[in-house]
């Protein structure tokens, strides 16, 4: 039976969170709709909680923040830290769109806002062949992001591409690390509340074409499903 740490990195907004949960919450859904035997701890640096030896930690899952990995918080040095001595251990490790960038960033890449600008709604991802992780030719998955890995660190493999987010899906040498940037966490509804919350920061063309696109089926249960057996060390044959 599989133990996965999630780390919370940032908290739904409260006036959304009754209907949506958490993202701890959604990962949770995510994770026993493929394996409904894992089992899941919560460390909440919003809460204050302190971050674990990765050491004695079975298996990682970094969630997604409203912060960005450069903006030089004391939480996300820390938190680069314990990825590095995950990363070194070979501690099966996943990270979603903060958790994605915050990796890179730890293992030596580069990420900053985008010039493409923000990327909501409906992303159509590009899969690489042959990978070994995530099956099939693409994914669309819902994204809320304007942040992005510019520069994917040496020897992480991207295994999911667009022309937005050219470095949407790394996979890293250790073969323990695998990052995504969209959010196969989401459901539509949620996906339509991050709509929501760019209104007025994003071109409002941008809001209205992401709108839209989420009236198009999402493929987060097969990349939700690739990450759980990811971090419990099931490879695609055995799903």
């Amino acid at each position: 039976m599989a133990r996965i740490t999630i780390i919370e990195t940032g908290k739904v907004p409260q006036k959304y969170r009754e209907r949506h949960g958490s993202f701890p919450d959604m990962f949770e859904r995510m994770v026993r709709a493929e394996d409904p035997t894992v089992t899941l701890d919560i460390v909440s640096i919003p809460n204050g909680d302190a971050l674990p030896d990765p050491r004695g930690i079975e298996a990682i899952l970094i969630t997604g923040a409203a912060a960005g990995v450069y903006d030089g918080l004391d939480w996300i040095a820390l938190l680069e830290e314990f990825v590095r001595k995950a990363y070194a251990n070979k501690t099966p490790m996943v990270g979603v769109c903060f958790g994605h960038q915050l990796i890179a960033q730890a293992l030596g890449g580069t990420v900053r806002q985008s010039e493409q600008g923000w990327g909501i709604g409906r992303h159509v991802y590009r899969v690489l062949p042959d990978n070994g992780v995530i099956d099939g030719e693409q994914l669309a998955i819902a994204a809320s992001h304007q942040d992005q890995v510019i520069e994917a660190p040496e020897g992480a493999l991207t295994i999911l591409s667009s022309d937005f987010t050219p470095h949407a899906g790394l996979l890293y040498a250790n073969g323990a690390t695998l990052t995504v940037q969209p959010h196969p966490e989401f459901d539509v509804g949620f996906a339509k509340v991050c709509c929501e919350l760019r209104d007025g920061k994003a071109p409002d063309a941008v809001v209205a074409t992401a709108r839209v696109s989420l009236t198009e089926p999402l493929d987060s249960a097969k990349l939700g499903g690739a990450i759980t057996r990811f971090l419990a060390r099931k490879s695609i044959s055995s799903s």
